[in-house]
């Protein structure tokens, strides 16, 4: 039987993502956009360098092909996903940007099926059905206070030059579901403090450039003090406290559960939108949540798939990497 735990640290790494909304939201008002990733990188950092170093001596021992893949995880999900999806939201309405988001598992679910070769039984298809569906649902106009548009599917084709930026976040989603998957790529055995101190080096890596180039034409002294603690909450809970949890659950899932608890990402930002922001949900939001939860039962308990007879000893080296 699946691990629990697994699924407890995957379901509470998606809400620590969804609650990047709302600092997002303060951050990209006070800090522009590369700079501010590069000081959440930094400030990560300086919190798992010295804790790895004290628990594990120090980085790991990994061949080039893994530290490639490191890298690659870091363009996508660090940099690609934060470039494309903050972009794009100044090019298209947050309520197009939500129904595009919707994508998540299913494009998880087809990276699994083409790069893992993962099999989709019919529990499984029904789950990310089940996925899409509660999140249209919840991106659909029951979130009252969605500026820049109604927030229904409508939205995505609609004329006025929103569709570079719908393009942008459909980007972004790519990139995310390649960034969850390819952890499972690295066969050496690598602890999820070391994975996220490995993806957090690479992010700063990939933004340190333009990052220099926005700090030297920042104002510093304009900087409130909320945007400062959105950079700490960035840094310390949805980088280091969700990269943790994610990388311990990812190696014990197969790839389409995995994307069935990206799901919770929106509904954490719904909620978090709710009491923070007041954004109150309405019956569509209710019903969309509903359908997610559906989908993370079925993705999550129905048993482990299989994959292609194809390549035999190629998956079984996979899998041993997985489970390190």
């Amino acid at each position: 039987m699946r691990s629990v735990s697994a699924c407890l640290c995957l379901a509470s790494a998606m809400v620590l993502v969804g609650s990047s909304v709302v600092a997002g939201k303060i951050l990209t008002t006070e800090l522009p956009v590369f700079l501010a990733s590069a000081l959440r990188f930094a400030l990560a950092l300086a919190v798992l360098l010295p804790l790895l170093r004290l628990r594990e001596g120090g980085l790991p021992r990994l061949s080039r092909r893994s530290w490639g893949l490191l890298a690659l995880q870091a363009l996508f999900g660090s940099f690609l996903f934060t470039v494309f999806l903050l972009y794009g939201l100044r090019l298209t309405s947050p309520g197009a940007a939500g129904v595009i988001t919707s994508a998540t598992p299913a494009c998880m679910a087809v990276f699994s099926r083409l790069l893992l070769r993962e099999r989709l039984g019919a529990r499984r298809t029904l789950g990310i059905a089940c996925a899409v569906a509660g999140l249209l649902a919840v991106n659909g106009p029951g979130l009252s206070g969605n500026a820049g548009g109604t927030g229904g599917a409508s939205e995505l084709f609609a004329p006025g030059g929103a569709l570079p930026g719908n393009l942008l976040v459909f980007g972004a989603v790519v990139a995310e579901a390649l960034f969850l998957l390819i952890r499972k790529g690295v066969r050496e055995p690598l602890s999820p403090l070391a994975a996220a101190t490995a993806v957090s080096l690479f992010g700063l890596a990939w933004f340190a450039l333009p990052a220099a180039w926005e700090a030297a034409r920042l104002d510093w002294a304009g900087v409130s003090a909320a945007g400062w603690w959105a950079v700490v909450y960035y840094g310390l809970i949805v980088t280091v406290a969700a990269y943790l949890l994610w990388f311990a659950g990812i190696v014990r899932v197969d790839g389409a559960v995995a994307g069935a608890f990206t799901a919770l990402m929106p509904v954490s930002a719904v909620g978090l939108s709710w009491l923070v922001l007041g954004l109150a949900p309405g019956a569509s939001v209710l019903w969309g949540c509903a359908g997610i939860l559906a989908s993370i039962a079925l993705m999550a308990l129905g048993g482990r798939t299989k994959r292609e007879p194809a390549g035999k000893d190629l998956d079984e080296k996979e899998r041993e990497g997985a489970s390190a």
